[in-house]
């Protein structure tokens, strides 16, 4: 006889559960559907009965806690199921020992008391919780719970049982699942067996479920099935049973609509649903676009799954159904030190270098999402040398070693876009089985046309996404040089030699057959912007691409098996904070009032006498013996998951000196001026200056992984608070409203910021309040903000960078450029020309003082087309969609500044609003000033690239708004720049030219002057002529361009001023909705 422990925990006595030696039948299928590595702990918390006159032990109610690792659940089981599962688990092992003998089983069974005169219950696997075991014998109904019949007998959820079901009775009992206990999806809420109707016809072993004339008539309503259902503070989801984790559906929780007048209430996430058939208990889930409608056993379970859902849905302010700042669906992360970071990178190469390292290191999955993708992509140059790089390569290799791919591609309207989504679809599909495509919308079912998915995503093990406004495609790659030639080629191979205003491929697949003539057309550089997310932030990517994908497979392959429903992974930070602690508790409003229910005169503390009570749990405990449940004898991998650290994040991360956000920047767009609230104020903490040489050394550790050898591009990785933002809608994403986050948070940071406003974008297209037919913002936020500094008397500066012209094939003049005009037409019309533009209004009450505060540029680069070939100049594509505040805050994503990005409605956009934690000594307007590590660097390494400064000289631009930095060196270089270029190359757009005539006619006059030209006059002849004291000078134009400081030019405000460039009647775009274009 084994000898009795116990010892008390809190008050209450706690038994360590017996162990027993393993059977011999066990099999390897068993081990694997393992779900515990070692026994779970319990506790009996309380005892009560119903009425304090009855003494039956089986009417008895126990609450228990469980403790398992990190995970503590509690259920309130009355001893009429614990009776009714201790012998059905004896009665297996009984079976299972005399199998042998099989003739004597029924006697042995009748013996023993459990044969044909066992109890009648109300479920197939156990009591319900509102039934009693019933028996005919009263000597059963008055026996005592046998003081052994605790919950060693649960050791068949070990793996211990061979038959399925008997592992199923203890899943049940002990409401738990292979789901229960993976970290990377949260707490252990709750779990049971529910009825469900809207799923396919389940594969089934027995047909134990029916009743003996269903085997005759099918008299059953086969449609309902018994599904294990398991719920998380992220989602619901349906597993066919307790052992298995591919979900059948899953419903991933996301912002519910607010109750009609009622601006802080929500809709539930679960209701009740009244049944024709009282002896029905139904109640359904909606979220989103769906409804999923469930039914139990009993009211009291609808009841208890109602409340459940709503809790871990709706429980305020952490819940996933609640939402956030700037109406997002993510809440702010870095508020404590959740191991939230950032990195950025300044155009292609630094970025797509980081991404194909990270790609390598993959373990688990991948998720990629983009409006474009290229498989041929060389994401490593020059690309003769890295073939391995090559991202088809790259993921046949991940997938070979077992990585799960899923790739979310846009599926394009074809007449109007020609990046061929099914060619790559097709291409990635041909790599491995491991690798999943799904393209949406289907644009017939949908009746979606005109909008697209435009985010572009990669995220490697919920450890480290990318963000910002790089796609993984041919003329993305680029380098902070801005080259505009590559013959013979060695970084740009084929039709990654790319220039959307000269040609634009018609097709795709033969991808090293050049489409430019090398020696006559410069490529178009390309300007961009991405980061790199790790922590809590990165799985709020990964939740939004989850639920992407699961929206468009259920449109586009709902019984595909090969593509798999996802869930979304959130350990620890779902959605709210857990600090450090190692425990996930959840308490349930049932184990509240259990505990209210201790109190009652008819209740039993736990600490009261064991003789008062009869036993739940056995006295006689035993230490497990430690090599039958160890990871290794069980087949579990019991390892921990670890976060993936990033080479080429190696730099040091210095503690945060100041843990309060910018100012007013807590507050959501709906506490702006715009709409009528207030702002808060906070303190700066002090902390090392932040010297010339401090800065160039920063970004040389950033770059210490190797992955660029160029300071400027790669920024350090920092710790900071960062909160996903994005546009989606019910047809992107399935959502039941609309989220406009990035819009809110466009103008809520705009109108909080003290100093300066730094936009780069590749459009500008908005509207200041009143305009009917632009309804995005952005513009009316920084009309207001600069009114108000005028009117206060105090500097204010807004620079905006864009793309010279829309990247788009054809010349301004040609019939088939009627997109390119319209779109410039919605963008002058938001600069400077009309009544709806900020220049026109702002001169009206500040005349020529306008450009003191708000100023548009643009980026131009220049070289040898080859060595001794003619020299070319192109706009450099600014593609890149960042806004930075005062030097503190980053915002960085998908999303252009128009009304397609930012309403909603429209295309679906991802983006991350970053603010610093980590402050450094810096200037502002001639003061003292705490500027963010990321924000600050971020500034500066585009400035540097832009204006060609070398690392002496990045003093000059600390400071962004005194005169001495922005007048005479920023707007400085942009003029000396834009003259320069205007004098060799008479380039396209100029101020210069005012109408189509005088297009044409400067077209005309180059074309006989060299023999050809680009479509934007990018040719300088072979010599200069310059005029000086008289006499005409020949001048090599490389001699002149050598004047030229970085990228920086002026845009062009008068250009085309005297045209109308709206689409006319004889084009097909007069046709076309103009929000196509805005």
């Amino acid at each position: 006889m084994e000898s009795e422990q116990s010892m008390l925990v809190g008050g209450a006595r706690y038994y360590q559960m017996q162990s027993e030696p393993l059977s011999s039948t066990i099999s390897s299928s068993a081990e694997s559907t393992r779900i515990f590595d070692e026994l779970p702990k319990a506790t009996i918390v309380s005892v009560s009965r119903p009425d304090a006159g009855d003494i039956s032990p089986m009417l008895l109610s126990y609450t228990i806690e469980f403790r398992y690792k990190q995970f503590k659940w509690r259920l309130m089981k009355k001893a009429s199921q614990v009776f009714y599962l201790h012998f059905a688990l004896k009665r297996r092992l009984f079976i299972e020992e005399i199998h042998e003998k099989q003739e004597q089983v029924k006697e042995w069974l009748q013996n023993l008391g459990i044969g044909e005169h066992a109890p009648v219950v109300q479920d197939d696997d156990e009591p319900d919780d509102d039934a009693l075991l019933l028996q005919q014998d009263e000597s059963v109904k008055n026996r005592d719970v046998p003081s052994s019949a605790a919950l060693p007998v649960i050791r068949p959820a070990l793996g211990k049982q061979s038959s399925m079901s008997d592992r199923a009775k203890v899943c049940k009992f002990l409401e738990v699942s292979k789901l229960s206990f993976s970290p990377e999806y949260g707490p252990k809420l709750k779990e049971d067996y529910v009825m469900a109707k809207h799923l396919p016809k389940l594969a089934k072993d027995d047909d134990s479920d029916k009743c003996c004339a269903c085997h005759w008539f099918n008299c059953c309503n086969d449609n309902w099935q018994k599904v294990w259902a398991v719920l998380k503070p992220g989602f619901l989801a349906l597993l066919a049973d307790p052992l298995d984790t591919k979900p059948l559906d899953i419903i991933v929780f996301d912002v519910l609509p607010a109750l009609a007048g009622n601006t802080e209430g929500r809709a539930s996430l679960a209701a009740e649903v009244k049944e024709r058939n009282p002896l029905r208990h139904a109640f359904k889930v909606t979220c989103g676009s769906r409804s999923v409608r469930l039914r139990t056993k009993s009211s009291g379970k609808a009841k208890d799954w109602v409340a459940a859902i709503n809790d871990a849905g709706l429980r305020p302010p952490e819940g996933w159904c609640h939402p956030h700042r700037f109406g997002s669906f993510a809440p702010q992360r870095g508020l404590t030190e959740d191991g939230s970071q950032a990195q950025w990178f300044v155009d292609g190469r630094a970025a797509f270098d980081a991404i194909a390292s990270s790609i390598e290191d993959a373990k688990s999955e991948i998720f990629i999402c983009g409006w474009w993708l290229c498989p041929e992509l060389y994401l490593r140059r020059p690309f003769h040398e890295q073939a391995s790089s090559r991202l088809d390569a790259l993921l046949e290799a991940k997938a070979k070693q077992g990585v799960q791919i899923y790739i979310l591609l846009y599926k394009e309207l074809a007449l109007a876009l020609k990046i061929n989504s099914v060619y790559s679809k097709r291409k990635l599909l041909s790599i491995h089985e491991n690798v999943r495509v799904l393209r949406y919308p289907d644009h017939f079912s949908t009746g979606v046309y005109l909008w697209s998915h435009h985010e572009k995503l990669v995220i490697v093990d919920y450890q480290i996404c990318f963000i910002g406004g790089l796609d993984l495609c041919f003329g993305r790659y680029d380098t902070h040089e801005h080259k505009v030639g590559d013959n013979p080629p060695s970084v740009w191979p084929g039709k990654d030699y790319y220039n959307p205003r000269e040609s634009e491929p018609n097709s795709w697949e033969d991808t090293v057959k050049d489409e430019l003539d090398r020696g006559k057309y410069p490529r178009m550089p390309w300007h961009d912007i991405h980061c790199a997310l790790w922590g809590p932030s990165c799985r709020d990517v990964a939740r939004h691409f989850v639920q992407r994908w699961n929206y468009a497979k259920r449109n586009k392959a709902p019984y595909e098996e090969a593509i798999p429903l996802l869930m979304p992974q959130q350990h620890m930070v779902i959605p709210h904070y857990m600090g450090r602690s190692k425990e996930i508790e959840f308490e349930s409003k049932n184990v509240e009032e259990n505990k209210k229910g201790i109190k009652r005169r008819d209740s039993f503390s736990s600490g009261s006498s064991l003789q008062d009570i009869p036993l739940l749990l056995s006295q006689e405990a035993k230490e497990l013996d430690s090599c039958t449940l160890s990871p290794k004898s069980n087949g579990l991998d019991t390892t921990a998951s670890k976060s993936v650290s990033f080479a080429f994040g190696k730099s040091k991360i210095e503690p945060a000196v100041a843990d309060t956000p910018m100012k007013g920047f807590v507050d959501d767009l709906r506490s702006s001026d715009l709409y009528n609230e207030k702002s808060s104020d906070v303190k700066w903490q002090p902390e090392a200056e932040l010297s010339d040489s401090d800065w160039w050394e920063m970004q040389e550790r950033a770059a210490q992984g190797g992955f660029v050898d160029e300071a400027g591009q790669v920024g350090p990785r920092t710790s900071c608070r960062c909160q996903i933002i994005r546009s989606v809608s019910q047809w992107s994403a399935g959502t039941s409203q609309i989220e406009e986050s990035i819009h809110c948070a466009y103008c809520s940071l705009i109108d909080k910021a003290e100093h300066f406003v730094y936009i780069e974008n590749q459009f500008f297209i908005s509207g200041l309040s009143g305009d009917e037919i632009i309804r995005n913002r952005v513009l009316e936020a920084l009309y207001r903000r600069i009114m108000r500094a005028y009117n206060d008397k105090k500097c204010f500066r807004v620079i905006i960078v864009i793309p010279l012209l829309p990247g788009f094939q054809g010349g301004l003049d040609d019939a088939g450029a009627a997109s390119v005009r319209a779109i410039m037409h919605w963008q002058y019309r938001t600069i400077c020309r009309g009544q709806n533009s900020i220049l026109h209004n702002l001169y009206d009450l500040l005349g020529p003082k306008a450009h003191d505060y708000i100023s548009f540029y643009g980026l131009r680069a220049h070289g040898k087309l080859f060595d001794g070939g003619p020299v070319a100049t192109s706009p450099v594509y600014v593609h890149s969609k960042v806004m930075i505040i005062d030097d503190r805050a980053a915002l960085i994503g998908s999303a252009n500044i128009n009304d397609r990005s930012l309403l909603g409605s429209r295309d679906s956009e991802i983006g991350v609003l970053i603010e610093d934690k980590e402050f450094v000594d810096s200037w502002m307007g001639g003061n003292p000033w705490k500027a963010g590590k990321f924000a600050l660097s971020l500034r500066l390494a585009l400035w540097s690239e832009h204006l060609g400064l070398h690392r002496g000289e990045i003093n000059q631009i600390i400071d962004p708004i005194i005169d001495s930095s922005y007048k005479d060196i920023w707007v400085g270089t942009a003029k000396m720049n834009t003259t320069i270029y205007q004098d060799v190359f008479s380039c396209v757009p100029s101020d210069l030219i005012h109408s189509r005539l005088a297009l044409r006619q400067s077209i005309v006059y180059w074309k006989e002057r060299l023999g050809h030209t680009t479509i934007d006059l990018g040719i300088a002849p072979t010599k200069l002529e310059s005029y000086h004291n008289g006499e005409v000078k020949q001048v090599d134009p490389m001699e002149r361009l050598k004047s030229v400081r970085g990228h920086l030019v002026s845009f062009p405000l008068d250009f085309m001023c005297k045209e109308d460039l709206r689409p006319v009647f004889n084009e097909s775009e007069y046709y076309a909705s103009p929000q196509v274009f805005h």
